[in-house]
Parts: structure tokens; C-alpha cells; sequence
């Protein structure tokens, strides 16, 4: 089984603000507007190596209400826009299942456009670790980021900090390979950062 960091989520309240917020921090332009009609949200992209990209998404108000709480805690987002999840792709959903924390979520499949993936969701909304365990997900189509703006974003490290730091650690263990940029430290508050390479020098997101 291969594991690899897929992406990084911005949640945001309107997703306006959070493409506005994210391309000023990163001098970037974000790809057009992509919809998830099952969870009620939308979203921009942007690639970022190795091999992943980052994600800008927020409820979409124009969408009816979904039939259950959204990922990404959404439904419960509020504040400016932050670094609030990361996703590790994998070639066995089902594997991964079993090797995740046992309130991780439920398997549900989404297709969109071209793209088709299946992903772990929470009953909730609320990954393990207050969103510090990553979501999980195994593309059925080719990745998005070869078809996304390049302007040559390159994720140094990111940052897992937890006051339950040691049981998170054990926790992602499994999924060692998507940890090559990934630390996990103590800290009194969960929190994401991510330092990442860009054109103007290097930028910490959180």
C-alpha cells in the first residue's frame, strides 16, 4: 500500500474572501470555481509539488442543503480563512479504513466533471484530532494537479501541532510514507501550518 500527501484545505466562511486571502499570501492565481453537489460546496485549486495541490473551499449558498453535516467541518466554520485539513491519497480505500482511528468516518464516493474519488467523511463533519488526522481518499480517475495552474508552489513542511501529540503520532503512523514533509509537536492549541516555496520566498500558511 502507497500513501501520499494528496492536498491541503483552506476552509473559508465565503469562498470569495478565501481565494482573495490565499492568492494575495501566496502571489498566486487559483484555478475557476469547481462545485461538490453531495456536500453543498465549492472550490479553487492550485497545484503545488510534490505531486499535490492546495485547496480553497467554503459552503456553497446557492446549493440546497445536503442530507448530512458537510466534510471539512464546514457547517461549523467560522473566522477569516486558515489552513484547516490535510488529505493522504491512497491505492486501497478499504485498507486505509481499517488501519484509521475507528471514528474516522464512512466511505462514500463523488464524481465530478472528469474526476471520480472515493473519501473516508466523517458522520459529523469532524476528523479525528480536531482535523490534525488527515482525510483519506483514492482517486478512480488522473489526479487533478497536471490539469491545474503551476506557478510553482513547493510544500517545504507541514506542521501537525496537537496537545494529544503522541497519541496523534500513533494514530498516523500507519501512513508513514505521506509524512516525508510532516512533523507533529505538542501545543496547547490544534493548529496547521504549512510552510511553502513561492516565487516571492518562502510563506508560512496556517
Amino acid at each position: 500500500m502507497a500513501y501520499q500527501l494528496d492536498h491541503l484545505v483552506i476552509s473559508a466562511a465565503n469562498l470569495q474572501e478565501g481565494r482573495l486571502w490565499a492568492e494575495s499570501l501566496l502571489e498566486v492565481q487559483l484555478s475557476g470555481e469547481g462545485k461538490h453537489a453531495r456536500m453543498a460546496t465549492h472550490n479553487h485549486l492550485i497545484a503545488m509539488a510534490p505531486e499535490a495541490y492546495l485547496e480553497v473551499i467554503a459552503t456553497d449558498p446557492d446549493a440546497p442543503q445536503p442530507d448530512r453535516p458537510r466534510w471539512f467541518d464546514l457547517d461549523n466554520f467560522g473566522g477569516p480563512p486558515r489552513l484547516s485539513h490535510w488529505v493522504i491519497r491512497c491505492d486501497d480505500l478499504e485498507e486505509a479504513w481499517e488501519r484509521a482511528p475507528a471514528d474516522v468516518g464512512e466511505i462514500l464516493e463523488f464524481v465530478r466533471g472528469d474526476y471520480a474519488w472515493r473519501m473516508i467523511v466523517p458522520p459529523d463533519g469532524r476528523l479525528p484530532f480536531d482535523g490534525c488526522f488527515p482525510a483519506l481518499i483514492e482517486w478512480h480517475s488522473p489526479h487533478p494537479a497536471p490539469q491545474l495552474p503551476d506557478p510553482g508552489l513547493l510544500l517545504r513542511r507541514l506542521t501537525l501541532a496537537h496537545p494529544k501529540a503522541e497519541a496523534l503520532r500513533a494514530a498516523i503512523a500507519p501512513f508513514v510514507e505521506a509524512m516525508e514533509n510532516v512533523r507533529i509537536v505538542p501545543a496547547e492549541t490544534p493548529q496547521l501550518r504549512a510552510e511553502i516555496h513561492t516565487a516571492a520566498g518562502e510563506i508560512w500558511l496556517s
